[in-house]
């Protein structure tokens, strides 16, 4: 079988790459262990979550599926951080174990020029620096321009519990076995790194009355720029928090030594932001009690997530665990803890387009490139994808800066400090988070988007409306003066405002602390025929109020531009560039940025060496 993208793996990264190849207009295939675990969600089924959910608006705007995937049909939704700024808000859905990887199944089903294969890759098909394709272990080979990697957390992937330890991959699903030995003789680095996911526990063996309730939200909040309608409270489901117990904490340290985290059955790292209760315990032995949550998994279903509660005991234990906390006394386990280790790439070795170095056409994205959770591994199937076809097409490569996406971010960290542990977004990682919010995101990246031919019609269509709109009433704003005889009294009043008898322009009245838009709006008529709603609302108040520290923030971000538009040459001879320091040398022979900006970011590197970089290329025009 021969195709322009083959795609190798089925999880969110590979859902993302093979759906935006076959939209660019090349033939497609994607390549998985089981079709029906296409877009599964081994771990928590949750999209979502501090920058996280930024991140899937990203995708979205860049006309990836994960929006409309999450959209489709919650179990919950809920903004997060709401009483904090607008830099760090970002939306979190619980989805459905079962209704989204089918639902992603359906859509992809459907889609021109995309064939879903069931098989496992062996080894690559390579000569000469370039790969050709994968050879199947039926012996079958499928030949393409460019090759993605997706593979998760499925090469040569162990499951272990305690002394328990077997080769599986997640969800009791075969793990892929052979393709790290072929990545490893090509000369690539391989290295080991582990995640875990806790027991499921059936919701009537629960006592709720022990627990606080967490419900959802109700508002317009949806990922995708293309999805509309009001979320109400009626069918979501709730969540719950509950706590640990002193006997807890008691088990856990009396047993600690039959955890295969302290046993010495894991030598690997596991993500830091995410680890397991015993690790908690063990690392902060001052805190009397730690957090979980209940969380439902499948509407219909009794399977409830206990968020929080990853570990490595051995089944026995784990049900002394889960029965010492609170509400969880007579609990009965669905689905035993585990812990998984698995076959990484070194993502110093690829480029900002995600192709290797030394291989041409092959790219890889996700957990494969030491990333962690769904929308990171989404994000990079996207960009793999897109920029593996521009290349194919003939078009320049597709690269987004730190201060343009989250994307960005990720992008240049794995490429430029590396990882040793499962890579975890966070908002503390961008600098120009400011810059990079959940109600920009497809202002930011739409026009990216349809420059690159990634939009769709409809989504330009919406894109172009939604701008207007908020000019609009912008424009009204400014243009509209508010006193004591059209409503401007009662505004004040509502906000908590002293009632001084003055005049106020609209547009800086909506710029003062507690003055929402809907206040605004409920006294000017011609706003309220522009009827804004939802994420427009959200973007006008944000730009409106935040506007002096945005402009200071683009301001910044230019000076960045500068540094990236400094090209360093890919054959530059760092071991014997005078004036550098011996760490810097070997840092930036390692890594070999590409711009200074990405110099400047390598860790080792410091702002001298720096300018030695600057003056080595003046020297040479």
């Amino acid at each position: 079988m021969d195709a322009d993208v083959l795609v190798v793996g089925g999880g969110h990264a590979g859902i993302e790459a093979s759906h935006i190849a076959a939209v660019l207009g090349l033939r497609t295939v994607l390549l998985s262990l089981s079709k029906t675990m296409i877009g599964n969600t081994p771990c928590n089924p949750h999209i979502g979550g501090s920058a996280k959910g930024i991140v899937a608006r990203e995708i979205d705007a860049l006309g990836g599926l994960m929006g409309l995937l999450a959209d489709h049909d919650p179990l919950q939704v809920k903004m997060l951080n709401t009483a904090k700024g607008p830099g760090v808000q970002c939306l979190r859905a619980q989805v459905d174990k079962l209704g989204y990887p089918k639902y992603a199944q359906e859509v992809l089903g459907k889609i021109e020029n995309l064939t879903i294969v069931e098989g496992e890759a062996k080894s690559l098909i390579y000569e000469e620096g370039k790969v050709l394709g994968v050879l199947l272990e039926d012996g079958s080979q499928i030949r393409a321009k460019a090759t993605i990697l997706t593979t998760g957390t499925y090469m040569d992937s162990t499951i272990i519990r305690g002394e328990e330890n077997y080769k599986e991959g997640p969800d009791g699903e075969k793990a892929s076995l052979g393709l790290s030995e072929s990545l490893r003789e090509m000369g690539l680095r391989t290295f080991r790194l582990k995640t875990g996911t806790p027991p499921r526990i059936k919701s009537s063996t629960i006592d709720y009355s022990k627990a606080e309730i967490e419900p959802g939200m109700e508002g317009y909040y949806n990922f995708s720029f293309l999805s509309e309608g009001y979320r109400k409270l009626e069918g979501q489901l709730p969540c719950y928090l509950i706590h640990t117990s002193e006997k807890t904490l008691q088990i856990i340290r009396e047993n600690i030594e039959k955890s295969a985290l302290y046993n010495g059955s894991i030598t690997s790292v596991g993500p830091r932001y995410c680890p397991a209760i015993e690790s908690k315990v063990m690392r902060f032995g001052d805190k009397p009690r730690h957090q979980l949550f209940l969380e439902p998994e499948i509407r219909g279903s009794e399977s409830i997530y206990l968020q929080g509660f990853s570990t490595g005991f051995p089944r026995y234990i784990q049900d002394e665990l889960v029965h010492s906390l609170h509400g969880l006394e007579k609990a009965e386990i669905l689905k035993y803890a585990y812990q998984i280790e698995y076959d990484c790439l070194d993502s110093l070795e690829f480029l900002p387009t995600l192709e290797h170095k030394r291989y041409q056409g092959l790219y890889c994205a996700g957990q494969i490139l030491g990333t962690s959770g769904y929308e990171e591994a989404g994000a990079l199937g996207l960009m793999a994808g897109i920029n593996a076809s521009l290349k194919i097409l003939g078009k320049p490569p597709f690269i987004l800066r730190r201060d343009e996406a989250y994307i960005g971010v990720m992008i240049d960290d794995l490429l430029t400090k590396g990882t040793e542990e499962p890579y975890r977004l966070l908002s503390s990682r961008a600098e120009y988070r400011l810059l990079l919010r959940h109600d920009n995101a497809a202002k930011r990246l739409t026009p990216k988007a349809i420059a690159i031919k990634t939009a769709s019609k409809e989504r330009i269509e919406k894109f172009n409306l939604s701008e207007e709109r908020i000019k609009k009433a912008k424009d009204i704003l400014l243009s509209t003066t508010l006193n004591s005889k059209t409503g401007l009294d009662d505004i004040l009043a509502e906000a908590g405002y002293e009632i001084t008898g003055e005049g106020v322009n609209a547009l800086a009245l909506l710029k003062r602390p507690r003055v929402t838009y809907k206040m605004v709006e409920s006294q000017i008529p011609s706003l309220q025929e522009l009827r804004l709603l939802g994420n427009d609302v959200l973007s006008l108040e944000t730009e409106t109020k935040f506007e002096g520290y945005i402009e200071r923030a683009k301001k910044e971000a230019e000076k960045l531009k500068k540094l990236e538009d400094v090209s360093l040459p890919s054959d530059l001879d760092y071991l014997s560039l005078k004036g550098l320091r011996l760490e810097a040398r070997e840092k930036l022979s390692k890594v070999r940025p590409l711009t200074l900006g990405q110099a400047s970011r390598i860790p080792g590197v410091n702002p001298a060496d720096c300018a030695i970089l600057a003056l080595h290329l003046k020297k040479k025009g």
